[in-house]
């Protein structure tokens, strides 16, 4: 049972990000429902992803179809940064955002507090926790 994901009506322009009631709170989730997370050994602002190779397996980040990030009820600064692979992947506030692959449905939260440096994303792109 799902209260967070998108409608599947096929209609163009589908929001990228949305926010979601989860345990945490109202958090950012991607299309699919997922909730997103920023990894603090990121740099904001730096146009940079700290998370590679064995990290994007666990923490694949949040991609979007274009430079042009379609955000509802999410208020902090979107853009985007380009991958190795040319991919968009998403910021909020300057800061690349991830999925995390333990998160099975939407509304999970276990990527949260990962290792003291993964939290998840509030809509005004604050982090959720320490």
């Amino acid at each position: 049972m799902t209260e967070s994901t998108p409608s599947d009506d096929g209609s163009a322009g589908a929001a990228d990000l949305m926010t979601a009631d989860t345990s945490l709170g109202s958090v950012v989730v991607d299309k699919d429902g997922m909730t997103v997370y920023y990894f603090l050994k990121d740099t904001p602002g730096s146009g940079t992803s700290a998370c590679t190779g064995d990290c994007l397996t666990a923490w694949p980040p949040v991609y979007a179809e274009s430079e042009d990030v379609v955000a509802d009820g999410v208020t902090g600064e979107l853009g985007t940064i380009e991958t190795p692979d040319g991919e968009y992947q998403v910021t909020i506030d300057g800061r690349p955002v991830y999925l995390f692959a333990q998160d099975m449905a939407p509304g999970d939260v276990n990527g949260q507090g990962v290792n003291q440096v993964w939290y998840a994303v509030a809509p005004d792109g604050s982090q959720v926790g320490p």
